[in-house]
């Protein structure tokens, strides 16, 4: 059975209506990549086997172009390649960002011949080991997406970015779509503001969480980049938001009102392991949720726990193509 139809039958008792599979190329959509190296190749787990390769269709053209490259450098300059086990890429329009990490300690010598390889391929190396890094220049990128407005997003090679350069804008532009009567919003998992910057465009105000330091500075960044004024954000977990709802005052959300906000909409875009008892427990508060899920057996598992919602809209995107998984949003209304 493949993949669309087992979605269409693990939800048909939740959404009666037919779903839109939005698809993605088959290659070369991928715009960030997370490879092993071993024995001068890149390595990936697939069903359970560990492959070796030199270069792969997945990644964004860009990207693919200097793979085999950049392991011919690697293979020539035992500073770079020495206790070398993972190669990382992340890639814009622009630029592209290789980090290679190590089960070493890295020093100037090496960041001296990394700026080689950075130079003859026209890339921005970075390093990483324990709690070292060095970087040959650039250690962020910026990018322009344009979904009905322009605007500016940025990531560094740590920060959760939506890996399909093809859908990540029909994804922005599903979510929008679907808002009605919007008020103000409360995001989670709000990352570095892939849905937050174009949402703010739609809302009165927005209240965005997140817990990981580097998602917060760069969604700072896209915010004062994209001249916008009406996100308020903290640094929070699943429970300290329940605690704030609760009552629990934070330094973090130092001139933040949660009874300051007419919420209309939740949005949440979790882990692979899908929502908490506790932020279930907050969903349980607003009229309408959008959920966006990498995972739809998660998903089905939090539909059942909303008692009393109904699945109004639903897209699913073939986000990771040629792969068993799926995305998908919904809009998630109470009856």
């Amino acid at each position: 059975m493949n993949k669309f139809i087992k979605l269409k039958k693990s939800l048909f008792k939740y959404y009666e209506k037919p779903i839109n599979f939005v698809l993605s190329p088959a290659s070369g959509y991928r715009s960030r990549c997370e490879f092993g190296y071993k024995n001068n190749c890149y390595t990936m787990i697939d069903k359970d086997k560990k492959i070796f390769f030199k270069t792969h269709t997945l990644p964004t053209s860009s990207i693919q172009i200097i793979m085999k490259p950049l392991l011919n450098l690697i293979k020539d300059n035992p500073v770079i390649e020495k206790k070398l086990f993972q190669i990382n890429f992340r890639s814009t329009e622009d630029n592209i960002i290789v980090t290679l990490i190590y089960h070493k300690d890295i020093d100037e010598h090496w960041l001296n011949e990394a700026k080689i390889i950075a130079s003859s391929l026209n890339i921005n190396v970075i390093g990483r080991s324990r709690k070292k890094v060095l970087s040959t220049g650039l250690i962020e990128l910026e990018e322009l997406v344009n979904v009905k407005d322009k605007f500016y997003l940025y990531q560094d090679d740590k920060t959760f970015y939506q890996p399909n350069k093809y859908l990540m804008p029909e994804m922005i532009k599903f979510s929008l779509s679907i808002l009605k009567n919007p008020k103000d919003l409360l995001e989670l998992y709000c990352g570095s503001g892939t849905f937050t910057i174009p949402m703010s465009r739609c809302f009165d105000k927005i209240f965005a969480t997140e817990n990981n330091r580097s998602s917060i500075a760069y969604l700072k960044k896209s915010i004062i980049k994209n001249n916008v004024s009406n996100i308020s954000y903290s640094r929070l977990s699943d429970n300290e938001l329940t605690e704030a709802f609760q009552g629990r005052l934070f330094r973090r959300m130092d001139g933040i009102s949660l009874g300051d906000y007419n919420f209309s909409h939740v949005l949440v875009d979790p882990p692979r392991s899908g929502l908490s008892k506790n932020v279930v427990d907050i969903l349980l508060r607003f009229e309408n949720i959008i959920y966006i899920s990498c995972n739809p057996e998660t998903f089905e598992r939090d539909i059942k726990s909303l008692k009393g919602y109904r699945i109004n809209k639903l897209e699913v995107f073939d986000q990771f193509s040629n792969t068993p998984h799926l995305e998908l949003i919904a809009l998630i209304t109470k009856n």
